[in-house]
């Protein structure tokens, strides 16, 4: 396995790079600036310059991975089009560059509430409406592919427990981005990961379950 990471500069890209390292995978980071990224990433992580816009460069970038997780999203900002263009059109680009390259996994991070229409967040320039479109050409791609939705993220990590339902299922509540992180990579060792849709949050009043467990519950 030799994981591709989209966003790899991102608070949870950046997570989802140590935890493959941690899990001894070699990772590709696609970033824009190779500086910024070398000051942020694990050294273990091979950087390669790219932007998920310019899809010419995407085959490249990915070279000889093997799978792909796209933690990329639209920073808050006063450009309308940013949310269609990075969540959507970057995140097509990647799909249709994962197709050509023969990747085996495509791990996306989208966000909880991407159904619902008048969320407030879709007055930040339709953000879920995009990442919701973003999740549909995944799905019609043919690819294997996880789509994980978390609920508000969290910079700090806590102990509360993972939990983890199907889609549409839950509407609130937040989980640390490192268990974010975790889900993502452990999409790619269960089985029971692929071709689903999975809704994540952290609470501390839930039993705690195994990644097996989780993903087997979510039908």
């Amino acid at each position: 396995m030799k994981a591709f990471v989209a966003g790899a500069t991102g608070q949870t890209g950046r997570r989802i790079v140590t935890e493959l390292v941690k899990r001894g995978i070699p990772v590709r980071a696609l970033v824009r600036n190779l500086d910024t990224a070398r000051q942020i990433l694990p050294p273990e992580a091979e950087l390669v310059t790219g932007d998920v816009l310019n899809a010419t460069s995407l085959g490249d970038a990915i070279g000889d991975s093997t799978v792909l997780l796209c933690a990329t999203g639209a920073a808050p900002g006063f450009d309308p089009t940013a949310p269609y263009k990075v969540d959507f059109e970057g995140t097509k680009n990647l799909v249709d560059a994962a197709k050509a390259k023969g990747i085996e996994h495509f791990v996306l991070v989208t966000s909880l509430c991407v159904s619902q229409f008048f969320h407030p967040l879709n007055l930040f320039w339709l953000i879920l409406v995009w990442k919701k479109q973003a999740e549909e050409y995944l799905q019609k791609s043919g690819l294997t592919y996880t789509i994980v939705r978390p609920g508000g993220l969290k910079n700090e990590d806590n102990s509360d427990a993972i939990v983890m339902t199907g889609a549409d299922k839950m509407f609130e509540s937040s989980i640390p981005r490192t268990k974010v992180a975790q889900v993502c990579v452990e999409a790619l060792f269960q089985p029971t990961s692929r071709n689903k849709v999975v809704e994540i949050v952290a609470k501390s009043e839930a039993p705690q379950k195994s990644f097996e467990e989780l993903f087997a519950s979510v039908i």
